[in-house]
């Protein structure tokens, strides 16, 4: 029982953070019942790994949860990229005031990371990344064993270190879109110098939108490959946090 509750606790990070598992369109009897079920199928296996220490106290399940918070945290770094790139866009788009009220989160989100993060969600379940990521938290009760477990103030450090990155990679991925944007925007004026009497306003925002709806379907090609790669990366680095 002691074990089984440790163990709990340790996948409880992934149903408040990680991708997916932390969804709002998962009813949370079936993500308790998820947590128990892999409670029962790994909490014998768990107390029998070498250097565990399957004791209730302020340590183990401080542990415990930052375990699960660490792996958490790490691969909700992915969705607030999507989400950084989806507010580049909309500026892109001229679609800086059209937000929609995120079910996860409760606030409001522009419209382009909506789309994003649900084509997130769609790689990540139709690459089997979510199976990918119970396997990994599965295994890290080999490396770390239950009760074991101690999150340094680095580790945290770390962590926020990594945050740095969201801009980076959301930036990585609307650059395409925001550079034909700016090419249009720069045609249009040059264009207005010579003919003052055009309207640069009015032709300029339907021809950057157009633009960047080309280019943003062009683009879209590359991304599941950069979601797998990064969703790889973020969980790599949650591993070698635990076993820094």
């Amino acid at each position: 029982m002691t074990a089984g509750l440790l163990v709990a606790i340790r996948l409880s990070g992934l149903f408040v953070f990680a991708p997916v598992f932390s969804s709002a369109a998962i009813a949370p009897r079936i993500k308790a019942g998820f947590v128990f079920a892999m409670t029962i199928l790994l909490a014998p296996a768990v107390a029998a790994v070498p250097g565990a220490h399957a004791e209730i106290g302020v340590a183990s399940i401080a542990g415990e949860l930052g375990v699960g918070l660490v792996f958490g945290l790490c691969l909700m770094m992915l969705t607030e990229s999507l989400l950084f790139a989806g507010t580049m866009l909309g500026m892109s788009f001229s679609f800086s005031l059209v937000n929609l009220l995120d079910p996860n989160t409760h606030v409001e989100t522009p419209v382009l990371g909506q789309m994003l993060g649900w084509l997130g969600v769609l790689v990540i379940i139709g690459a089997g990344l979510d199976r990918v990521l119970l396997a990994a938290l599965v295994r890290s009760f080999a490396v770390v064993p239950v009760g074991s477990a101690v999150i340094h103030a680095s580790t945290g450090a770390a962590l926020a270190g990594m945050a740095g990155g969201i801009f980076l990679a959301g930036l990585q991925l609307a650059a395409p879109v925001m550079a034909a944007a700016l090419v249009v925007e720069m045609t249009v004026s040059m264009v207005s110098r010579l003919a003052p009497m055009l309207p640069a306003q009015v032709v300029g925002i339907p021809l950057k939108t157009l633009s960047s709806y080309v280019v943003l379907s062009a683009s879209l090609a590359v991304w599941p490959g950069w979601i797998e790669r990064h969703f790889a990366a973020l969980l790599d680095s949650a591993g070698k946090l635990l076993t820094s």
